[in-house]
């Protein structure tokens, strides 16, 4: 049997349609189904219109879908929104009659079904129990999830709530629509995780042990996983009084021996360019996560975008080399974050990894054995009994590949001397023009490296004359884009970048040479297109771009790359 359904909770901020989302992914999880859900907001704490949407199958789903097949209103906006998005045999579940009787609208007395239960608060555990009922999920397998979701509040507030989704699940069982998901099949094997919360998984295994941050939205569920970690592990999780202290709070720790992160978004990156550039001419390593969100200023502060790549890879004053990453899924931000800290150390660069509100906050179901740890945790700091004399150490000591020995402060003989004006290779402040042009010599000479480093684009039907180009969270989107347009007749392929500074240029060359490439980003300009034009001379042919702070979907990537064809 293979299936693929959506179901949608829309209403206001405050209603609780998150609690809702998540509780209903964690049960269909735990029946072994594949799950994708996305978890759209307004700027807001009360009011407004908010949706969680789950996409359910039998198969890895990896992208949002543009039907729905079951449609929750909470409020009458959610109707106007949404209605146009349902299957032909979708169905609205609404607790007020924002509209007139059809077929396809199921009225539930929230309400009411929440006073039974002994408590108003539990209309969410109600709008579960009904959903799973439409669904054919067994109610006991709402059982485990309720008791982990309440299990701090109390016992009396745990058995309101099973109540509650009975009467819900009892209530649904009336309505003639059922979608019979096999629920016998309980997989452990699997886990739901945010692109958030792998980030934060990625920090853990690449023993980063501080973090600083300045809350910004979509930033703050990085350091908010970690914080969540720091009872159990020798991790500290500081928050700085703004982004500037907190890209030099990573820097001190840092230059500690610490590795450390910091997450912001591109408002909170701006102020951090001063950082950055320290961070640079010191030569110490930092790992900075910048989840991108619509601006200029401040913006759609709860939005996504990709219109960051740009400004990360020449942001701050001068030229000096750095790392740039972009994952486009969990199991990727994870292994990316792995891999940022690794090499900061290693080439001793800031490291910066592009992430956005749609990865940061979606939900996505992956293999558990996908998340491991190294067994070995590779230093590049060495010891006084590493160097020839201690005493004649010298910090930037002028190399063949740019990397000087790097050893820790106040740690043994060696004397470590930093500044942030240009120095000579002892860390002696210096404005002696022949030392300048070897100090920006060595550091740019460790891109020769550093490119090395760099893994190659995932590819697919890269044969075609016909590629689609992207990077980062559009990636799952793009993939069945072409799946579907390949379906539909259409000979195409697809290009994705997650490592994208230093530009591979050697990787890319060959792969678009002659090709007609489509960009599909989520920005004005085609910040990827007009990289790949700076770095190879090829021309890019046509762009999908989306700009209005939502994701992509698959269905609208093959309209407009189909209307481009014709």
């Amino acid at each position: 049997m293979t299936f693929d359904i959506s179901i949608k909770i829309g209403g206001e901020a405050g209603q609780g349609i998150q609690t809702v989302g998540n509780i209903l992914t964690s049960v269909f999880q735990s029946a072994g189904l594949y799950t994708m859900a996305i978890n759209d907001f307004e700027s807001r704490v009360r009011g407004g219109h908010s949706f969680f949407q789950i996409r359910i199958s039998d198969k890895p789903v990896n992208a949002p879908s543009h039907k729905i097949d079951i449609l929750m209103a909470l409020n009458q906006l959610t109707c106007k929104y949404h209605e146009k998005e349902l299957t032909k045999d979708g169905i609205i579940l609404s607790d007020a009659r924002f509209f007139s009787e059809k077929d396809n609208i199921h009225f539930i007395p929230l309400t009411e079904l929440s006073a039974k239960a002994g408590d108003k608060i539990t209309s969410n555990t109600i709008a579960v129990g009904i959903i799973l009922s439409l669904t054919g999920m067994p109610v006991r397998l709402l059982e485990d999830v309720l008791k982990f979701s309440f299990q701090k509040k109390g016992k009396d507030i745990l058995e309101k709530n099973f109540k509650a989704a009975e009467l819900g699940y009892d209530f649904a069982s009336k309505f003639k629509y059922n979608l019979n998901l096999p629920a016998d099949n309980f997989d452990n094997s699997r886990i739901n995780i945010n692109g958030s919360k792998a980030i934060a998984l990625g920090a853990l295994a690449s023993d980063c042990r501080f973090a600083s941050f300045y809350p910004m939205s979509p930033a703050t569920s990085v350091m908010k996983n970690l914080s969540a970690f720091s009872k159990d592990i020798p991790f500290i999780v500081e928050q700085a009084e703004d982004e500037i202290a907190a890209v030099n709070n990573i820097i001190g720790a840092s230059f500690a021996g610490v590795r450390s992160i910091t997450s912001t978004s591109g408002g909170g990156f701006c102020l951090m360019t001063e950082g950055l550039g320290l961070a640079a001419i010191t030569e110490t390593p930092v790992v900075i996560i910048n989840a991108q969100r619509p601006g200029p200023a401040t913006g759609l502060p709860t939005r996504t975008a990709q219109a960051d790549l740009q400004f990360v890879i020449k942001s701050s004053q001068d030229d000096f080399p750095r790392f740039v990453f972009a994952p486009g899924s969990p199991e990727e931000a994870f292994k990316i974050t792995q891999k940022a800290f690794y090499l900061s150390e290693k080439y001793q660069v800031p490291a910066i990894i592009l992430t956005d509100q749609y990865l940061n906050d979606s939900l996505f179901t992956i293999e558990k054995g996908v998340l491991t740890i190294p067994e070995n945790i590779k230093s590049f700091i060495i010891e006084d009994k590493e160097l020839e004399n201690p005493e004649l150490y010298k910090r930037y000591k002028l190399t063949k590949n740019g990397i000087s020995q790097r050893v820790l402060p106040c740690s043994g003989k060696a004397i470590v001397r930093v500044t942030g004006n240009e120095h000579d290779e002892s860390g002696h402040i210096s404005e002696d023009a022949e030392n300048r042009n070897k100090m920006v010599n060595k550091r740019f000479v460790k891109m020769e490296g550093m490119i090395q480093e760099m893994s190659s684009p995932e590819t697919f039907n890269k044969e075609s004359d016909i590629l689609m180009i992207g990077w980062g969270s559009s990636k799952y989107a793009i993939k069945e884009a072409s799946d579907i347009l390949i379906e539909s007749g259409i000979d195409i392929g697809y290009i994705h970048f997650t490592d994208l500074w230093p530009f591979p240029f050697d990787m890319v060359t060959d792969l678009i040479k002659n090709k007609k490439l489509i960009m599909v980003e989520g920005n004005r300009s085609s910040q990827l297109g007009l990289l790949i034009m700076e770095q190879t001379g090829e021309r890019f042919f046509e762009t999908v771009l989306k700009y209005n702070g939502r994701p992509f979907y698959p269905n609208e990537i093959c309209k407009q790359v189909k209307k481009i064809l014709e």
